[in-house]
């Protein structure tokens, strides 16, 4: 197809103040042919009426209200209401830059089926964008230029939920937005992840991601750091572990002591590695903390990594390097 519909599925809550920007950028992209699936979350503001009077305009966008709550049951509502070969997401608060559109589209059909079009992103805001951000922009970009996004996924979601573009047989075989599981972007990167879908190197900015104090990711419940630990480990046991091998965490701080308290409530075993002198040889939640050398008495261990320390997590690298240990299947950094 030359010049096939692309579906863009765009929930929004509340944005009335966005909602103009972020509709002009859809309406200015190059590749004309697309739908806008644009559903309003329970809005209290004027965004519904504000979105109503460009789609009394625009044939093209297609407002509805959602039947449910929250963002995963208004991306139901627009991917069931959609007719394009292809489907992408857009956050109502965020710009798309004018090529985005075609430039995805150009990736998927040369590299066909069981490929997900990506870009790269750029954060910015009126009060501008904090040090954390600004990392996480530079991380995941630098994944999503050699296509290595899943090489990471066990620290943080390695794609953007507004920035990238599937087959809609594809969506569908990784079961789109049907599980009612939270952060959503990330629940669907695992997905993607644990069906093959290769990531396509993109070394372009397509997506300007708007931040600011009331943006959901940041006040959302659903998207606190609990929740991501969560779903990490239920992944992990999914698709790395490996029962024949001995299982270890290393780190006693927040993140590992979450970790410990998820394996346990399965019923996994594991050896827990720490550094802190005050807590080894003492037990917490009933497990003793052993100190770094006990690693010599383990044959062939997998690695859950929860500690956080940039110098530390380079040191423990080049252990595993040392041992000829390979990350994504024999180590896992959680953070």
């Amino acid at each position: 197809m030359s010049n096939p519909l692309i579906s863009i599925l765009t929930p929004f809550k509340n944005t009335e103040q966005y909602l103009p920007e972020c509709i002009e950028s859809i309406q200015n992209q190059s590749h004309q042919n697309w739908e806008l699936l644009i559903i309003d979350d329970h809005s209290n503001d004027k965004s519904y009426e504000l979105v109503n009077t460009f789609a009394a305009h625009d044939k093209r966008i297609k407002l509805y209200k959602n039947k449910g709550n929250g963002i995963i049951n208004a991306l139901r509502l627009a991917f069931s209401e959609s007719s394009g070969h292809y489907i992408t997401r857009m956050d109502s608060d965020d710009i798309m830059h004018s090529e985005k559109l075609s430039m995805m589209l150009n990736d998927l059909q040369t590299h066909g089926k069981q490929h997900i079009a990506l870009g790269l992103v750029k954060y910015f805001s009126d009060n501008g964008i904090g040090d954390g951000y600004a990392k996480y922009e530079s991380w995941l970009n630098n994944l999503t230029q050699y296509g290595h996004n899943y090489t990471e996924i066990y620290k943080e979601c390695v794609i953007p939920s507004p920035c990238w573009m599937l087959h809609r047989d594809d969506l569908l075989n990784c079961q789109g937005f049907i599980p009612e599981r939270y952060p959503e972007d990330y629940d669907l990167t695992f997905r993607l992840y644990k069906n093959n879908i290769k990531c396509i190197p993109s070394n372009t900015v397509l997506h300007y991601w708007r931040d600011y104090s009331t943006r959901a990711s940041r006040t959302d419940e659903h998207y606190a750091e609990n929740h991501f630990l969560e779903l990490k480990v239920d992944y992990f046991l999914e698709l790395n572990y490996d029962d024949s091998r001995p299982l270890t965490i290393w780190g006693a701080g927040q993140k590992g002591k979450k970790v410990a308290q998820l394996l346990k409530t399965k019923h996994i075993p594991f050896i827990w590695i720490c550094d802190n002198p005050k807590k080894i040889g003492k037990h917490i939640y009933d497990e003793l903390l052993h100190n770094f050398q006990y690693l010599e008495d383990l044959k062939n261990p997998q690695s859950i990594v929860t500690v956080a320390n940039a110098e530390s997590q380079k040191e423990i690298t080049s252990y595993f390097q040392e041992q000829k240990m390979v990350s994504m299947i024999d180590y896992f950094f959680f953070c």
